[in-house]
């Protein structure tokens, strides 16, 4: 955070204050994202765990529209899960992991100069589960209070949530460079939740830390 505050101040101080505030036009870019995530799973009943870290990647299309404000849609993979942590039990080992295709609908809030910029994106997501692998040890053995995970598949495929976070854009004249970091919280569970199923809760939420590259492109009328 602290981080951020600076880059911050450095955007607001960077531009002269006695140079003209220059004519706002739209601006197109597209460009191609990559990064890591850490995860975990809201699970009730409690399960004991530690973030698993997974990676994403996607491209994204940028529309500002007005000044200080624009609309970014994303496409992209990303890795989630949890990992599961055995305090009293060390020896053991398990890992889910689930793939995700993803499409983020994103507000883009950006300030700054026309050099350094920092932006705040946020919006929906919907995304739809590729495939899932399990990594562990446990050969049947049930080391934690909750257990019923480990011999459950995904239930849901689709996933859809709230995102958001800040980041901070350097802008050359090879392109545009960022650094961002979100948090995605899901709306919705990978198992069923009614009334007698073993959980009542199994939502994911992911801090990413990414990446960016755009390069603007004019439309023709």
């Amino acid at each position: 955070m602290a981080l951020f505050l600076f880059l911050a101040w450095a955007a607001v101080h960077a531009t002269d204050g006695r140079a003209q505030r220059p004519t706002f036009s739209e601006e197109w870019a597209a460009g191609v994202t990559g990064g890591i995530n850490y995860s975990t799973v809201f699970f009730a009943p409690k399960v004991h765990q530690s973030p698993m870290q997974g990676f994403n990647g996607g491209v994204a299309l940028r529309w500002i529209t007005e000044r200080n404000l624009g609309l970014q849609l994303e496409a992209g993979f990303r890795q989630l899960g949890w990992r599961e942590r055995f305090d009293e039990q060390p020896q053991y080992r398990y890992i889910r992991r689930m793939n995700y295709l993803e499409l983020p609908f994103l507000t883009h809030i950006y300030f700054g100069s026309e050099r350094v910029r920092c932006f705040f994106n946020l919006g929906p997501q919907i995304g739809l589960l590729t495939g899932e692998s399990t990594d562990e040890n446990l050969n049947g053995a049930t080391p934690n209070k909750t257990n019923d995970q480990h011999t459950m598949a995904i239930e849901r495929r689709f996933a859809w949530g709230l995102c958001g976070g800040p980041g901070v854009e350097l802008r050359t004249s090879v392109g545009y460079f960022q650094l961002e970091g979100r948090y995605y919280y899901s709306l919705g569970d990978f198992y069923s939740t009614r009334h007698g199923d073993a959980f009542s809760k199994a939502s994911p939420q992911v801090f990413t830390l990414r990446l960016a590259y755009f390069m603007p492109f004019t439309l023709r009328h």
